[in-house]
């Protein structure tokens, strides 16, 4: 029996098994009829009644693999051709009432002027949109007795000065500020490393329930430029509300 890894909302574990599969990540039963996608491949597929799917397209560096299906919270990772040498068993997780999707799409920001050597630049699928993103939504049934979270499911490119000393790029000249996340008008966070299922914690105070509530990513600059605005250019996908 071959030994595969097993992955939920970012946390791996050793499993074993002989094919890719998805779980329920509470019952360990298969998932039948999850749409496991590649973007930057444009390639698709869905899981049989066993669970179980194969990517029958050719991976060349770190690229972003999603997982969706009705009732569960969206899954995302970022794979490589290591990470998909073993087979892959992918627990997802139901969704409760007070969960929102705010976009599942990906989207590339920045100015489309990178290095080779940035993080994962090879693997960036599509034409920037610019250097920021926002999204307006509505929040309804929100329990602001408990923890509610700002989730992004993959992001890639980032090349902070932390990135670049993790090993996640290349670049040995020069260093990016890091993405900022604002909710409601108030920046919450910094995004300092590439990765998966980044959870960030709603101010109470910022949440508008049952009103119009407002995300926005903006990317990193180029701290070594100074003759001109040089954006960083990142790649993200999966966004949600967690409660």
């Amino acid at each position: 029996m071959a030994f595969s890894a097993t992955f939920e909302g970012g946390v791996s574990e050793i499993g074993q098994g002989d094919s890719n599969v998805v779980i329920d990540r509470d019952t360990n039963q298969a998932i039948s009829g999850a749409r496991v996608s590649l973007p930057k491949q444009n390639y698709s597929t869905f899981t049989d009644e066993n669970g179980v799917f194969q990517l029958n397209t050719h991976v060349d560096g770190t690229s972003i693999l999603s997982v969706e299906k009705e009732n569960y919270r969206p899954f995302s990772m970022t794979v490589d051709r290591f990470s998909l040498a073993a087979p892959l068993t992918l627990g997802i997780e139901k969704t409760n009432a007070n969960d929102l999707v705010i976009d599942k799409d990906m989207y590339h920001l920045g100015d489309d002027n990178f290095s080779d050597l940035s993080a994962n630049a090879m693997q960036f699928s599509m034409k920037a949109i610019g250097p920021f993103y926002t999204k307006v939504f509505d929040l309804k049934n929100i329990d602001t007795n408990k923890a509610v979270y700002f989730v992004i499911g993959s992001i890639i490119g980032i090349d902070t000065a932390l990135a670049r000393s993790m090993g996640q790029n290349q670049i040995v000249n020069s260093y990016a500020s890091p993405p900022e996340v604002f909710f409601n008008g108030n920046k919450i966070a910094e995004i300092e490393l590439n990765g998966d299922n980044q959870r960030i914690k709603l101010p109470k105070n910022l949440i508008r329930p049952n009103a119009k509530n407002e995300i926005t990513i903006k990317t990193g600059r180029n701290m070594m430029q100074t003759a001109y605005i040089d954006y960083d250019d990142i790649e993200f996908m999966n966004l949600s509300i967690e409660n």
